[in-house]
């Protein structure tokens, strides 16, 4: 008799392992730890989306970060720890205070939950959206959705050429994509798709759209 965690060798009938102290039951399978990172999330039923339209763009092979200055200690991810607000207060860095940065366009999305947000640069988007160490962001936005399809934090967004760029975080329901008087298609996570102004964006049952 084998133990099947660790390859000990067991008496007959023996209901542990006394190298390694796991049930004789246990397999290497039952003892794996599940992904967490859909776990704070209801996944739903989608539809299939027909792929076409969406000008994807790769994540590597974009300029430099924005020459808006970095965000203050006291306004990162810890200031958004607290509480679960609609589309949560934005943080961000006045531009006035650095004269010589080149103005960076501004993009409006009005979500379906009725709010809209003023943004540049870079940020997160989702229901808590944090960081991962070594991150900064221009902007962490808030999304009340009581029946959790949004994760914690669903996607990233920037700008290139004037234009807004989504990515989507790896989130438990995905992103989709609609630009305007073109198709639909589900984003690649890790993948930074344009999205002109005009295009709606679908974060499970909550959606934004960008002007």
């Amino acid at each position: 008799m084998t133990c099947r965690i660790c390859g000990a060798e067991l008496p007959e009938g023996a209901m542990f392992c006394g190298d390694c102290g796991s049930s004789t039951s246990a397999t290497p399978e039952s003892r794996r730890r599940s992904d967490p990172r859909p776990g704070d999330t209801t996944a739903i039923e989608r539809p299939a989306r027909r792929n076409s339209g969406v000008i994807s763009i790769p994540v590597d092979g974009f300029r430099g970060a924005s020459p808006i200055p970095a965000l203050p200690a006291h306004a990162d991810a810890g200031s958004m720890a607290h509480g679960e607000a609609p589309v949560g207060e934005t943080e961000h860095v006045d531009a006035s205070a650095a004269p010589d940065a080149v103005a960076a366009p501004t993009f409006v999305l009005a979500f379906s939950t009725g709010e809209t947000r003023t943004v540049f640069g870079s940020g997160l988007i989702g229901r808590k959206p944090l960081p991962q160490p070594g991150e900064r962001f221009d902007h962490l936005v808030q999304i009340a959705d009581r029946s959790l399809s949004v994760s914690k934090t669903h996607l990233e967004f920037g700008e290139h050429d004037g234009v807004m760029w989504i990515a989507d975080r790896f989130s438990g329901n995905g992103t989709i994509v609609r630009r305007p008087d073109d198709g639909a298609v589900r984003c690649e996570p890790g993948r930074r798709y344009l999205v002109p102004r005009g295009s709606r964006v679908e974060l499970a049952e909550q959606s934004f759209v960008v002007a």
